[in-house]
């Protein structure tokens, strides 16, 4: 049985990352942090659609604890897929380095940490699989959201250099970068008008759908996918490429 950590599991690009692998026939760590009712919730959906199939939800909070606490509850594992993120939608002079810390540790540091120690686990079949779930603001970064545009670059520069270090060990590592997705970041974050907005300028004339983001995080997960590995495949819609 394959075993994947879904991290952010109760976002929207996380939840339906889950039932992806879940239909596929994937065991699933599913970790949360705030958010036990949604993740405990999406839990009982899984077990009684997948009974032969483990679904264990993991609290774990990326801005105070240590990554051990994390790590010890992973035995079995084959992939893993960092959906968690956040945004602060701020001009650079009005962040606060207290933010910036939280967008640098979320985004960057501590899923490096994670994979310092999990490596061992995803490279025991030799055929692990790590995908980041990016954005297009990493390639061509986004007034108002400076720190954001930045660490997401920063996502896609480990990941094409973390892939050269691991591919002999039979370890791939992608990042899927999208554009404008409906989630409820996005839905929180802008006016329906602003969304709007964005939606005239993308030459697919909608948002994507996270269910969409799902079906390529399920191809790069698969065994198959194995000699594509340091990519960041933008998901856009032809938006500002």
């Amino acid at each position: 049985m394959m075993y994947a950590l879904i991290m952010g599991s109760s976002g929207d690009i996380g939840t339906s990352t889950a039932k992806t692998l879940a239909k596929k026939g994937w065991s699933l760590y599913l970790h949360y942090n705030k958010n036990y009712e949604r993740t405990d919730k999406l839990r009982q959906q899984l077990v009684r659609k997948y009974p032969k199939q483990d679904f264990i939800p993991i609290k774990f909070d990326m801005r105070n604890e240590a990554v051990e606490s994390l790590t010890k509850q992973i035995f079995a594992l084959d992939a893993i897929v960092f959906a968690q993120g956040n945004t602060y939608y701020k001009l650079l002079v009005d962040i606060s380095e207290k933010e910036i810390d939280a967008l640098w540790n979320i985004h960057v540091k501590l899923p490096i940490l994670i994979l310092k120690q999990l490596q061992d686990k995803l490279a025991k079949t030799h055929h692990g699989r790590i995908v980041f779930i990016g954005s297009i603001y990493g390639k061509i970064g986004s007034a108002m959201e400076v720190v954001y545009s930045t660490v997401k670059g920063a996502m896609s520069s480990f990941a094409d250099a973390y892939a050269k270090e691991v591919a002999s060990l039979g370890i791939s590592v992608n990042v899927v970068a999208p554009g404008a997705v409906n989630t409820k970041m996005n839905t929180q974050e802008f006016s329906s008008e602003d969304l709007e907005n964005v939606k005239e300028e993308i030459p697919a004339d909608r948002l994507a759908n996270p269910d969409e983001i799902a079906d390529l995080v399920s191809y790069l997960v698969n065994i198959e996918s194995n000699y594509l590995t340091g990519q960041t495949i933008y998901f856009a819609g032809g938006w500002l490429l």
